[in-house]
């Protein structure tokens, strides 16, 4: 579904302003590598704050408190 809404977003762009079209099918391969390591950082720094988090209950769960839920 996803696939398809940018299609017809790609060909209503195309059709109402064809050089600005062009410029997105050029610049976005250039947009996406510039992305990875911003990504790269997202999960790293997602990592860490799972660390802390762990650390952080590791006395309760030694003393058994179980969060809600589970």
């Amino acid at each position: 579904m996803r696939l398809l809404l940018t299609m017809v977003l790609w060909g209503i762009l195309a059709v109402l302003c064809w050089p600005l079209a062009i410029l997105v099918l050029l610049l976005w391969p250039i947009l996406w590598v510039i992305s990875i390591p911003l990504r790269a950082a997202g999960a790293a720094a997602n990592a860490l704050l799972a660390l802390v988090r762990a650390l952080l209950l590791l006395p309760a769960r030694i003393l058994g408190h179980r969060e809600a839920g589970t």
